[in-house]
């Protein structure tokens, strides 16, 4: 059973698989799309109610993963859009269904806050990042950022919970 815990991109654990995550992504990224360009997380933007980080913990307690969801500007119709940030497992806890249970989570929060439109940039080398996305009701959309590590543009409609902050 997997436990979600809120942290600062700063918190040890946190700060240590964001690491392995670029790392993870810098070995695999492909050479005809150039150098990996990681951008480390700004805290204030994970920090309620703008956003949130979780850690996500196994039944031993051991940190496996981690991700976040921010504020971003809100959709050319106004809708509040938050953006799904660093979804990582561990490569020993991948394979179980910890990704969706940590994707749902951080939708979860997400609406909390008031979120009417959920979104993430992946590039096409993480196919099952990609399947995740589009089993989990991601679909794609135009380009909304310019990250030069993306090559792929998700996004998914959702309600917003009754009171969520929208600050």
């Amino acid at each position: 059973m997997l436990r979600f815990r809120d942290a600062a991109v700063t918190d040890p654990d946190a700060n240590r698989m964001i690491g392995e995550y670029f790392a993870e992504r810098a070995a695999g990224f492909p050479p005809e799309q150039g150098r990996y360009r990681p951008t480390w997380p700004d805290a204030a933007q994970f920090t309620p109610p703008s956003g949130v980080f979780v850690v996500v913990e196994d039944e031993s307690g051991e940190a496996v993963g981690c991700g976040g969801v921010r504020r971003i500007p809100p959709a050319d119709d106004g809708r509040v859009r938050y953006e799904v940030k660093h979804l990582w497992l561990a490569p020993a806890a991948r394979g179980r269904g910890g990704g969706r249970a940590l994707l749902q989570e951080l939708e979860r929060r997400a609406v909390a806050f008031g979120a009417e439109e959920l979104v993430l940039d992946t590039n096409a080398s993480l196919s099952a990042a990609g399947g995740l996305y589009a089993a989990s009701g991601y679909v794609a959309i135009e380009p909304y950022n310019d990250n030069p590590n993306a090559t792929n543009w998700y996004g998914k409609r959702v309600e917003p919970a009754a009171g969520g902050a929208s600050a």
